[in-house]
């Protein structure tokens, strides 16, 4: 080979690397706009059209303003999946499945059928969102069910009234969100961290979370520097009650308007969980707050053991799993 040859192949072959690595990149950076300026009409389109993104190439969805009326599935091979509307308020996926509906075999579909959006993948991330489920006061109508690992939720809004989020398995965090709902509208036995949200209580005689935290696992839903509101005046809500008997939930440096009952937790009628259930609050403040009306088998936290409780030591695990760590 002479010495041209040796010159040319080498910037031959750098060339052509950085002509597939653009060509990749621009492969994961799809555009979704509901009044079809896009490429993509729909957000489920969107998701079907890459098969899996990785660490180094995440495959990212720019959602444009619509209210964006699917059924929205991010199957389980699609890791690293992100979801980036424009501002949550003119940003919508909405459907409106509840539990009561009728199959083709006439039989009720059941809750967990109903979710608008349902993510199946891990390391899924979404921000500047609304997921909602617009059925209403009709029973367990989801907005969004989340089977991932290491799923990322910062400035979304959840919307729904019974049975809103379901964090089935995984960690999830959730960031300067807001989530409204009326009864049992965070549950599920994941392990879920929620920092600086909004939960919003519709309706009286409600309950804003019913985890079902597994026995052998130390937490389940933490709620940090949040705040508790209610949609009117009237709303009336507890902190939460067991849908399984080892229930973990934890209030810390949370704001806690009128709405929030002065006995704070309800045992669902299974005093059994008086003995298992993990319910606990540090430092919440407001009328709401009051830690001489709860229950006994509810327990005020000291500021060592809170001090304790940090998003590395509840999501972290076996990988190590920081999302609240600078970007």
């Amino acid at each position: 080979m002479n010495h041209t040859h040796r010159h040319v192949w080498p910037g031959l072959i750098l060339a052509l690397a950085l002509m597939f690595s653009f060509k990749t990149s621009a492969q994961t950076n799809l555009t979704v706009a509901a009044d079809g300026t896009a490429r993509f009409k729909t957000v489920q389109d969107a998701i079907m059209s890459v098969p899996t993104g990785t660490s180094n190439n995440p495959v990212i969805i720019h959602i444009q303003p619509g209210r964006y009326q699917e059924l929205v599935y991010v199957q389980r091979e699609k890791r690293y999946f992100h979801l980036i509307g424009d501002n949550p308020t003119n940003t919508i996926i909405v459907f409106g499945l509840y539990a009561g509906m009728t199959n083709l075999d006439g039989k009720p579909i059941g809750t967990f059928h109903t979710p608008s959006v349902t993510i199946d993948a891990d390391d899924f991330t979404a921000e500047n969102l609304t997921f909602e489920n617009s059925a209403g006061p009709v029973g367990q109508a989801l907005a969004i069910r989340v089977d991932g690992d290491r799923a990322t939720f910062r400035h979304c809004r959840f919307i729904g009234w019974q049975d809103t989020i379901l964090v089935n398995r995984g960690r999830q965090y959730f960031e300067d969100c807001y989530i409204n709902g009326h009864v049992d509208f965070i549950f599920g036995a994941a392990i879920s961290w929620f920092e600086r949200c909004v939960i919003c209580s519709r309706g009286a005689g409600g309950y804003l979370t019913a985890a079902s935290t597994p026995f052998d696992t130390p937490y389940g839903f933490v709620f940090s520097h949040c705040q508790i509101i209610g949609e009117t005046p009237a709303t009336r809500t507890y902190l939460g009650r067991p849908w399984r008997p080892y229930a973990s939930t934890l209030y810390l440096n949370t704001e806690m308007s009128a709405v929030v009952r002065p006995e704070g937790w309800n045992d669902w009628k299974k005093p059994e969980a008086h003995q298992t259930a993990r319910y606990a609050e540090f430092n919440c403040t407001g009328p709401g707050a009051n830690p001489a009306a709860r229950p006994d088998w509810t327990k005020q936290l000291t500021a060592a053991e809170a001090s304790a409780i940090t998003v590395t030591k509840v999501l972290g695990g076996p990988d190590g799993w920081n999302p609240a760590a600078p970007r």
